[in-house]
């Protein structure tokens, strides 16, 4: 079969706007890239994935035991959530979505990793709000309200201070994650991806709330720019 060198492959109204969902050839790879689009925005690509696969590795890496359940905020195009499933400790992945039609992606195996992720059966695909249901009391899983985890790993907006709705806005505040923390073990772990560089103030954030903080620049080759990119994933303990 010839690949198209560009074709759409789902575009849907949404209450945030417009999302699309496209394949294309990268023609200085010849490889096939995803990319997802929101209104004028675009919100990520299957190009540069390595902070997004860094933000599980690193988030559970700070976390003992076994026998782990997981929230992954966000789903996008899977990568984070499916990094967590590389990791045999844990038992339970939840994954919260706004957007049915992201889950929808999934589903109908429009993306690259959505079979590994779909057919795994320790995943379970939630539509929500993650940060109406951080603020809430019933947590992240439905069946179970008030259920904790052994870590958070949050990858939706672009940065505690570039939120893509300014309802989020709260949840990076001492109060918004003192609440998300409930739903935290006592030595649970909470994991967040920035696409800005380490934020001192949004550190204080978390040292005034959790035991250890800390951010870690995940660096990565960027062929666009013949030089090297960053993002920051910020790892926390109880």
């Amino acid at each position: 079969m010839v690949r198209l060198p560009f074709e759409e492959l789902d575009s849907q109204s949404t209450p945030m706007g417009e999302i699309n969902l496209r394949r294309r050839i990268e023609p200085s790879r010849q490889v096939d890239v995803y990319e997802v689009k929101l209104g004028d925005e675009f919100l990520m690509s299957s190009l540069f994935t390595v902070a997004e696969i860094e933000l599980a590795r690193l988030g559970l890496a700070a976390v003992d035991g076994d026998d782990l359940d997981v929230v992954v905020g966000g789903l996008g195009l899977g990568y984070t959530a499916v990094a967590a499933l590389e990791d045999e400790r844990v038992r339970s992945l939840t994954v919260v979505e706004a957007l049915p039609e992201v889950i929808g992606w999934h589903e109908r195996r429009l993306l690259p990793e959505a079979s590994r992720l779909v057919d795994d059966g320790r995943t379970r695909l939630v539509r929500g709000d993650f940060f109406a249901l951080a603020a809430g009391d019933e947590g992240f899983d439905p069946h179970a309200p008030g259920r904790r985890f052994d870590a958070i790993l949050l990858d939706v907006d672009h940065s505690p201070r570039h939120v893509l709705h300014r309802s989020h806005a709260g949840f990076y505040t001492p109060d918004g994650l003192r609440a998300m923390s409930r739903f935290l073990g006592p030595d649970g772990v909470f994991a967040l991806w920035s696409d800005d560089p380490p934020d001192d103030g949004f550190l204080d954030v978390l040292h005034e709330l959790f035991s250890h903080a800390r951010a870690e620049v995940v660096a990565f080759d960027n062929f666009y720019t013949g030089g090297e990119s960053t993002n920051t994933v910020y790892v926390a303990r109880r």
